[in-house]
């Protein structure tokens, strides 16, 4: 798991689907600081998959590739996502090309480069399922500590994913819109690690990230995807100007 990134609270997830203009948004915001944070030596890729009568549907990734992971698993209707979210456990494949298990998954994603696949269960309710998903493209990617963050991430994302699915229908977000969702998101989810670390208001981890931008000269959009790359990066962003 990163260092010196706390997972957040109640309260900030709370006030994150607040501050969010829709379902969609709330949860690609989601995925993305989930990745972020829990992200260690190797990047991680997450998604959220949730099922319901209509069948399972990833309703927001913090990135296409890990949407595309989690999809190739729905053609067969089967996979580790997919056992998580049915059987309600943890499954870890701490090195996939090695796992006699899901040899039929290995081969489907062997371009992908994925090498360790952790799903977790999403505590859900109103006959819907969830899982958290994470992949990484080093074996062994996760150890014991991240799988037990990762599993106490999930169950503290219940609550919330549950208020939001009371709220709004999580249907997937239309191809059109991916693109201009997830670059929105992309800055959002900044603000929210900014917020997290810096346990700030939303309004001044925006003006920290403005700040920077206009500092730099480089794009919001830029500087977002930089520190969501990697989270020690946030402290940089500390509001002094070039002047001072």
């Amino acid at each position: 798991m990163a260092e010196n990134n706390a997972l957040p609270t109640a309260e900030q997830l709370q006030d994150l689907l607040l501050e969010s203009p829709g379902f969609t948004e709330f949860l690609l915001e989601l995925t993305a600081i989930s990745a972020s944070l829990l992200g260690g030596d190797a990047p991680m890729l997450c998604a959220i998959t949730v099922e319901r009568q209509s069948g399972p549907a990833t309703v927001a990734s913090s990135s296409a590739e890990a949407r595309s992971l989690d999809e190739r698993q729905y053609a067969y209707d089967d996979g580790p996502c997919l056992t998580a979210l049915r059987h309600q456990r943890t499954v870890h494949i701490p090195d996939l090309e090695a796992d006699e298990s899901w040899e039929w998954y290995a081969k489907a994603i062997s371009s992908e480069g994925i090498q360790t696949i952790l799903a977790v269960p999403i505590p859900a309710d109103n006959g819907s399922r969830a899982a958290l998903n994470c992949y990484s493209t080093k074996a062994h990617a996760f150890s014991a500590e991240t799988v037990a963050a990762v599993e106490d991430h999930a169950k503290s994302l219940s609550r919330i994913l549950r208020l939001a699915m009371r709220v709004h229908s999580p249907e997937p977000y239309p191809e059109h819109l991916r693109s201009a969702l997830r670059s929105r998101a992309i800055v959002d989810s900044a603000v929210s690690l900014i917020m997290v670390h810096n346990r700030c208001s939303h309004e001044a981890a925006l003006e920290l990230l403005q700040l920077a931008s206009r500092s730099t000269n480089r794009r919001m959009h830029d500087i977002a995807q930089d520190i969501l790359r990697n989270a020690s990066g946030i402290p940089v962003i500390t509001g002094e100007t070039d002047d001072q």
